[in-house]
């Protein structure tokens, strides 16, 4: 296990992905590093990159953090029971970005690595990571796209990966009690140690860096499109689902809270204008109600055309 490599790994992938953004932005992000002191619930420390008010981009932000804890939280070792109390090391860059124009998804990306470290025993290491895509007003060539990019880098790691992980983020990223998905999904895995330390080192950053390519262009086509204040309010609207999901059912959310992490940093996933209704639908026929029936549900995206 080769810590370091990752480290250097993350905060290059972090600086990319924001000097990508900020080109496309046109403003820099703010700056913000932390450091945990040896001696509390965890050591460690971290850069939160952010912006807030942008013309492209209402509210983003890009975290790297590294840190050491004592004890894993039970969100960490739900599915590893054997390593529960053992002490740990985690890093991992994650980022979400909130668009201002209603026809530009919200996206999420992150990649991770954890090791716990149970006496007496060697090191349990392990990787994570993905990407997904929240859009608001739906476009079927943006979602293949998306997946296409996603597909192509996981296809050097075997064929089974891309569909297995695919699956695996249509039922993650589900809202059980909304019985919806959050978006038109994208990759998901966690836990992954089957190609050995390198190998899976290997996958997860293929992941990292593919979402440049990703996103971007989606970002670029759909900039300028024309919207008005109801765009805006279906917008805020939908942005209310993504708050409940990361409070109630993501796990990186839960570890963050339940390890004694840096509360802002973890709640910067979190839009910046946001609304509830009470039993409200889309009316039939609408580009709303398309979200509804064309995007917010599983779907072959590289299998209903030629990919």
């Amino acid at each position: 296990m080769n810590t370091l490599d990752v480290r250097h790994y993350l905060l290059g992938l972090q600086g990319r992905i924001i000097a990508a953004l900020e080109a496309e932005e046109g403003q820099p992000f703010a700056t913000d590093g932390w450091t945990r002191e040896p001696g509390g619930k965890l050591e460690g420390d971290g850069l939160s990159r952010l912006i807030e008010g942008g013309d492209l981009l209402e509210r983003g932000g890009c975290n790297f953090s590294h840190v050491k804890g004592k004890t894993l939280p039970p969100s960490a070792t739900q599915h590893r029971p054997e390593l529960a109390g053992a002490p740990f090391e985690a890093l991992g860059v994650s980022l979400v970005m909130h668009p201002r124009n209603p026809h530009v998804p919200t996206v999420h990306m992150n990649v991770r690595m954890f090791a716990a470290l149970p006496a007496g025993l060697p090191p349990v290491t392990w990787f994570g990571g993905g990407m997904d895509l929240t859009p608001y007003y739906g476009v079927e060539d943006d979602a293949r796209h998306f997946h296409r990019v996603n597909r192509d880098a996981l296809a050097p790691f075997g064929p089974d990966k891309y569909p297995r992980f695919k699956m695996w983020c249509d039922e993650y990223f589900f809202l059980k009690h909304r019985n919806e998905p959050r978006g038109i999904g994208g990759v998901f895995f966690d836990d992954f140690a089957a190609l050995g330390f390198e190998g899976s080192f290997s996958m997860m950053r293929a992941v990292g860096d593919a979402f440049i390519s990703a996103y971007l262009p989606i970002v670029q086509r759909r900039r300028t499109t024309p919207y008005g204040e109801a765009e805006r309010d279906f917008q805020a609207y939908r942005r209310g689902r993504y708050v409940e999901f990361n409070l109630v059912f993501d796990r990186g959310t839960l570890f963050g809270l339940q390890s004694g992490g840096r509360t802002e940093s973890i709640l910067m996933s979190m839009p910046p204008i946001v609304k509830w209704r009470y039993d409200w639908k889309p009316q039939a026929g609408t580009p709303e109600a398309k979200l509804y029936s064309d995007f917010l549900r599983p779907r072959d995206w590289l299998g209903e055309v030629a990919a």
